[in-house]
């Protein structure tokens, strides 16, 4: 009997060193499950203790740390971690001994180390000059940020890209947003406290705006907290740190394998858009509108001028037009706009690219952001036009300003009907009631 008593008794004691803070408590108990949502992602100034049960300091501090918690209610939050049973948690802020007290003030990701001594006293006051000091800096515009660069500790706020563009996924939203949208998804599922995911947060965020931007918000990328959505995460077996994943709709997950720059994450994003992503439409150039829409909202306006349908009949114009679609198709990660128009029916437009020169048909790029042109030279076939766009892709070829620095004036015409041209037809004049002889005479005075 007395070795089970005393294995009892055992127990009972592990049982009352453990819970050395109770729902009672105004102390929050932090856990690797809430402490991102509970610390990370809040605005409150935190006084957090790393604890081990069974450490004799931790336990004479639980008295004072009660009355802190109880003090500073709705002022300063006031939380505990049992370093002992979540050491990957004491792990991610450097927790070598016990008890341990952090500051977690504007910078979630960085606090500071409290140093002052342990009465009730002495940890009140230190956190009211924490909290004089981040009020301070709220007052002068140095407050943190939020959203997916407060969950990513802020790192390299520079880059060149939107933050908002990185979408914010939780469990909640992660179905509705990416399971059951057309559009392709490119996941990233990080922890605040991860070093590559805070290298990586800047890169994420310039790809996600030029992505957005190249594929008319056809690939999203998102990030998801993996230590605070664990529902979706553990759906998909996420263990380390950053994952990323690719999905699309009504096939299952694949792992990401490029590289973790921006232009490596772009270039796969574009891979996947093309891959099921129709050709842009090669258009017509009916009126001003239609050639001002497509060219501004592409990095370059290709636009080829056609033989008039005389010289070419329908099956010669719809010749070149298919050559033109098979280079958008072969172009089309780029999001270029296509355009054509006969000769002779945008005569400004012609003056402007000086194509008269060149016969038909005929092709120009144009850059409208910097009003600069590039002509084709080539032959007007697959091959001669792959050269001009590749040599454009890559920064080669001569350019010109677009004539006077504006867009040439453009003519409403009626779209082509795709049919073959007929001649106007000549009035027939009767010439039974001209008496010639007059005529003749009138020629000889």
């Amino acid at each position: 009997m007395r070795p089970l008593l005393l294995g009892v008794l055992g127990c009972s004691l592990l049982l009352c060193v453990r819970a050395m803070y109770s729902a009672s408590d105004d102390v929050v108990e932090l856990t690797p499950s809430n402490f991102n949502r509970e610390v990370i992602q809040s605005d409150s100034l935190w006084l957090v203790e790393f604890y081990a049960p069974w450490c004799g300091h931790c336990q004479t501090l639980a008295s004072d740390w009660k009355k802190v918690a109880t003090a500073l209610k709705g002022i300063v939050k006031i939380g505990a971690v049992d370093a002992d049973q979540h050491k990957s948690l004491g792990g991610q802020y450097g927790v070598k001994g016990f008890p341990t007290i952090k500051i977690f003030g504007a910078n979630k990701n960085k606090p500071d180390e409290y140093q002052g001594g342990r009465s009730s006293q002495a940890i009140v006051d230190s956190a009211m000059n924490s909290l004089r000091s981040l009020v301070k800096d709220r007052l002068s515009g140095k407050s943190g940020s939020s959203g997916y660069s407060k969950q990513q500790g802020g790192g390299g706020g520079g880059g060149g890209g939107r933050k908002e563009d990185v979408v914010e996924l939780t469990d909640d939203n992660f179905d509705k947003l990416v399971l059951d949208s057309d559009d392709v998804w490119l996941v990233e599922f990080f922890a605040p406290w991860c070093g590559h995911c805070k290298n990586l947060e800047p890169e994420w965020a310039a790809a996600a705006t030029a992505v957005k931007e190249q594929t008319k918000g056809r690939v999203r990328l998102g990030a998801m907290d993996a230590t605070v959505h664990q529902a979706v995460s553990g759906r998909y077996g996420i263990r380390g740190f950053p994952t990323i994943k690719i999905f699309r709709k009504g096939e299952e997950p694949e792992d990401f394998q490029g590289g973790r720059t921006r232009g490596e994450i772009i270039e796969r994003a574009l891979d996947l858009f093309s891959d099921n992503a129709p050709p842009p439409e090669t258009l017509e150039i009916l009126g001003e509108d239609l050639l001002k829409k497509t060219c501004e909202d592409s990095q370059l306006c290709i636009i080829a001028v056609l033989p008039h349908i005389l010289d070419t009949g329908a099956d010669g114009r719809n010749s070149y037009l298919e050559v033109m679609v098979k280079m958008a198709d072969k172009y089309k990660k780029k999001m270029w706009g296509w355009l054509w128009t006969e000769a002779g029916a945008q005569m400004d437009l012609e003056a402007s690219l000086g194509i008269g020169g060149f016969g038909y048909p005929a092709m120009a790029a144009i850059n409208t952001r910097k009003m600069k042109f590039a002509l084709l030279r080539g032959s007007f076939s697959e091959t001669g036009i792959h050269e001009f766009l590749r040599e454009l892709s890559v920064g080669r070829g001569s350019t010109a300003t677009l004539g006077g620095g504006v867009m040439p004036k453009i003519h409403a015409v009626e779209p082509w009907d795709g049919k073959d041209g007929q001649l106007p037809v000549e009035e027939d004049y009767d010439l039974s009631d001209i008496e010639l002889d007059d005529v003749f005479e009138k020629i000889e005075l």
